[in-house]
C-alpha cells in the first residue's frame, strides 16, 4: 500500500463526522465529487470498505470505525504538538464548546474571558450535545453531568434552574401556546419538556434554541428557558414556578494533561469567576428590580 496523506485521513474523518460528502466538503472546502473521489481512493489503498452508503448518507463499517478511532487518536496528538508550538510562539488557541446559552452569557462579558492582551485566540463553539474532550476536539467545555473519564478534569459551577416565560403582562392570552424547538434537534433535558409535559399547543417550533428568546419577546407564545436568561430580561415575566425537575448541575471540564496549560487554565479560571458571579441567576433567584 502506498503512503496516505494525512489529508486524505483527514477529509475520512470529516465524512464520518458529517455523515456524508455534502457536509464534509463544506467543511474541507473541496467539492462533494472530490471528496468523493479521495474516499474511493482511501478505500482502494486500505482493501477494505470503510462507509455503507445510503441516500440518507454515510455510515461507517466496522473497518471504517476501528481506522475512525486510531485516526482521533492521531490528531488528538497532532492537535497537542500545535498547541505546544503555538503556545511556545505566545500565539496559541483555546476552543471553548458551551451550550447556547452559556454562550450568550459568554459573548455579553467577553471581556471576562478574552481581552486584547492575551496572547491566546478564543475559538468559541457552540453546541447543545456534550463537549467531547478524549480527543481534543476541545479545550474546555461546559457539561450538565459530572464526567466519569479518567482523562478528566472538572469542577462544579452551581446549579441551573428553568422555568416557563411570555411577555410581560401579557397574562393569560398566551397560556396553552407553547414554542419549542423541533422534536429532530431536541438534545437537553428542558428543550423535550414542551413536547412530552407542556399539555398545550406547539406554535411554533424552530431548530435553534436561542430563536426561543427571540420569539417570546415577540409574544408569539411561551417557553421554556433558562432562568438566568429569562429574569434578567426585564420585558419577560415567569408563566409560572420553577420547574424543578429541570433543575441541574452544570460542571466546566478539561483534559487532565492540559490542566498546566497556562491558556487552557487562564479561560477556565475566568469561566468559573463568570459563572460564579452569576451563581444565584443559574439557581433561580430572581434579580431585584429597581
Amino acid at each position: 500500500m502506498k503512503d496516505m496523506s494525512w489529508e486524505s485521513y483527514r477529509i475520512f474523518l470529516e465524512v464520518a463526522r458529517q455523515g456524508g460528502l455534502t457536509g464534509a466538503a463544506q467543511v474541507s472546502g473541496l467539492s462533494p465529487a472530490t471528496v468523493g473521489r479521495r474516499v474511493l481512493q482511501l478505500e482502494e489503498a486500505m482493501g477494505r470498505p470503510l462507509f455503507l452508503r445510503s441516500q440518507t448518507g454515510y455510515r461507517l463499517t466496522g473497518e471504517g470505525k476501528a481506522l475512525f478511532e486510531q485516526l482521533q487518536a492521531m490528531e488528538a496528538i497532532a492537535r497537542g504538538v500545535e498547541s505546544w508550538r503555538q503556545e511556545g510562539q505566545g500565539a496559541s488557541t483555546v476552543r471553548l464548546m458551551a451550550g447556547t446559552w452559556v454562550t450568550w452569557l459568554v459573548c455579553e462579558n467577553m471581556s471576562a474571558i478574552c481581552t486584547e492582551r492575551d496572547p491566546f485566540r478564543l475559538d468559541l463553539s457552540v453546541s447543545e450535545r456534550r463537549a467531547t474532550l478524549a480527543h481534543r476536539e476541545v479545550d474546555v467545555g461546559i457539561r450538565a453531568v459530572e464526567p466519569v473519564e479518567p482523562t478528566l478534569i472538572s469542577r462544579p459551577a452551581g446549579d441551573v434552574a428553568y422555568a416557563a416565560y411570555r411577555r410581560k403582562n401579557s397574562g393569560e392570552t398566551l397560556a396553552g401556546r407553547w414554542l419549542a424547538v423541533s422534536e429532530d434537534d431536541v438534545v437537553s433535558a428542558y428543550l423535550r419538556w414542551p413536547h412530552e409535559r407542556a399539555g398545550g399547543v406547539i406554535a411554533v417550533l424552530v431548530s435553534r434554541p436561542r430563536s426561543l428568546l427571540d420569539l417570546v419577546r415577540a409574544g408569539a407564545g411561551q417557553a421554556v428557558l433558562p432562568c438566568f436568561v429569562g429574569d434578567l430580561d426585564p420585558s419577560l415575566e415567569r408563566a409560572g414556578d420553577e420547574i424543578r425537575e429541570l433543575r441541574h448541575q452544570q460542571w466546566i471540564v478539561a483534559n487532565s494533561e492540559d490542566r498546566h496549560r497556562r491558556d487552557i487554565r487562564t479561560v477556565s479560571d475566568r469561566l468559573f469567576r463568570l459563572l460564579k458571579s452569576h451563581a444565584d441567576l443559574f439557581a433561580g433567584k430572581r434579580p431585584s428590580r429597581t
